[in-house]
């Protein structure tokens, strides 16, 4: 039997049972509703707000959805949603390509932050204040492909020769770097960065986006291509919902953050100040002025992915590196017309 087939079924007969245990401590589903399951990324945070609003403020009832948001576990939202396991799914676009490259594909239908908003970040007591100066040093990294052409890429496009030491560590990146582990990690400025400036812990940053790396939309909103094909007027239904609650937190970062913070269980957030902090950081950079939130860049789905596939950092079903794919099937717009 195939390897991959025997995968999917086991995680659509794992997942399918959490579901029914979530179902059976939260109530069935309306008769009224069409139930839409989403897998997150990570444990709820401020990517994921606009969700929560649109949920509080029962949106998604108007257009006739029940979403389901399944318990966070560790199978990738990419698999869940690539398998039927789930509907919809919060990825990467480092994670989308990998997915198309692998026979596995699934599309990426909106953009929840419109530009790449992750650094490299180092102690500011460690001395360095230039990307050339991580020549050398010690990455705390997280075991993706992708990392070490990103970096190397960095540290020469300002005068470095591109090497560093890459660590993938039994630990979080960012505590081996406030315990000094590592000289370097890659940081999200949205949560990390803020969380760090909230306790005094004093880095220095070099943003991804501006040393010679493409930018580009992420985190995103994944569907498998057969569930856009046959679901795409609920889909559509879903957008109009979501759109509302990220455009509602654009204006309202309060508000929104209160939402969050009430529609999550008690002790999900320690520090509610971080969630505040975060959402007023990240709630400006959901969308570019003037711009809808979730429509997603050409430049976006061209630049990176082929920076991607040029350094041989996207690879098929049997390990080999892939150098080109239809980067066109990685997104869509339609669910916005």
């Amino acid at each position: 039997m195939n390897t991959r087939y025997v995968i999917v079924v086991l995680v659509v007969v794992i997942v399918g049972s959490a579901f029914w245990i979530f179902q059976s401590n939260t109530g069935s589903t309306r008769d009224d509703l069409a139930p839409l399951t989403l897998a997150f990324d990570w444990t709820p945070n401020t990517n994921h707000t606009g969700l929560y609003v649109a949920l509080h403020e029962k949106w998604y009832e108007e257009e006739g959805i029940e979403l389901i948001i399944l318990p966070y576990g560790s199978v990738s939202p990419d698999v869940l949603v690539h398998s039927g396991a789930a509907d919809l799914g919060i990825s990467s676009t480092e994670a989308i390509v990998a997915a198309h490259a692998a026979g596995a594909p699934v599309v990426s239908i909106a953009a929840i932050i419109a530009r790449n908003t992750s650094s490299l970040a180092v102690r500011k007591d460690s001395g360095i204040t230039r990307p050339s100066q991580l020549e050398g040093k010690i990455y705390g990294g997280y075991g993706a492909p992708y990392e070490e052409p990103v970096i190397g890429t960095i540290i020469q496009s300002d005068g470095g020769s591109g090497a560093f030491q890459n660590v993938t560590l039994d630990t979080d990146a960012f505590e081996a770097l406030r315990a000094g582990r590592v000289d370097f990690t890659w940081i999200f400025d949205g949560w990390q960065g803020v969380a760090a400036k909230r306790e005094g812990f004093e880095l220095i940053t070099f943003p991804i986006a501006e040393y010679g790396i493409p930018d580009y939309s992420t985190p995103n909103i994944i569907t498998s291509p057969q569930t856009l094909a046959t679901k795409k007027e609920l889909l559509k239904k879903f957008m109009r919902a979501t759109a509302r609650g990220y455009e509602f937190a654009r204006e309202n970062p309060e508000k929104a953050a209160r939402m969050l913070i009430a529609a999550t269980p008690r002790g999900t957030f320690p520090d509610e100040g971080l969630v505040f902090a975060s959402q007023a950081y990240l709630s400006p950079r959901y969308a570019d002025e003037g711009v809808p939130w979730g429509v997603q860049s050409e430049s976006s789905w061209r630049w990176y992915p082929a920076f991607m596939l040029d350094n041989e950092a996207v690879f098929d079903a049997s390990g080999d590196p892939v150098s080109e794919l239809d980067l066109d099937a990685l997104y869509t717009n339609e669910l916005f017309e």
